[in-house]
């Protein structure tokens, strides 16, 4: 039986695994990509060596979801680090938002991480 995702349709771990590496890669490689698109959304930066540093790792986490999406196993580092980072990335959204410290455009990104760390709820109680 393959669970219910929010929206009601039924889906797997792999597609979980996909669509969170492609937001991943996607999100990840754009401050490296372009810099003035990226600074027009999210507000001008002072440590562009910081940003890229996440770019980098949160690319990187992408790119190892993707992989992992193409496996038929469903492995407990592959929910390590896809938990993990959608909800370490909400909490630095919401804390560093609250504190004035970035844009408050990245609630938007703190509901996403949301959303996708929801996502899993269902197949992990399917693993019980």
């Amino acid at each position: 039986m393959t669970p219910t995702s929010l929206f009601g349709e039924r889906t797997s771990w792999q597609s979980v695994a996909r669509n969170q590496g492609l937001f991943y890669v996607i999100t990840g490689v754009w401050p490296l990509l372009h810099r003035r698109s990226f600074e027009a959304v999210t507000g001008p930066k002072q440590d562009w060596w910081l940003v890229n540093t996440v770019g980098v790792l949160v690319s990187t986490i992408g790119a190892s979801l993707l992989l992992a999406s193409r496996t038929r196993t469903q492995r407990e580092e592959t929910l390590a680090l896809a938990l993990g980072s959608a909800m370490g990335l909400a909490v630095i959204d919401g804390v560093y938002v609250r504190k004035r410290t970035i844009s408050p455009i990245y609630l938007a990104d703190m509901l996403a991480e949301l959303i996708i760390f929801s996502c899993w709820l269902p197949l992990l109680r399917r693993r019980r």
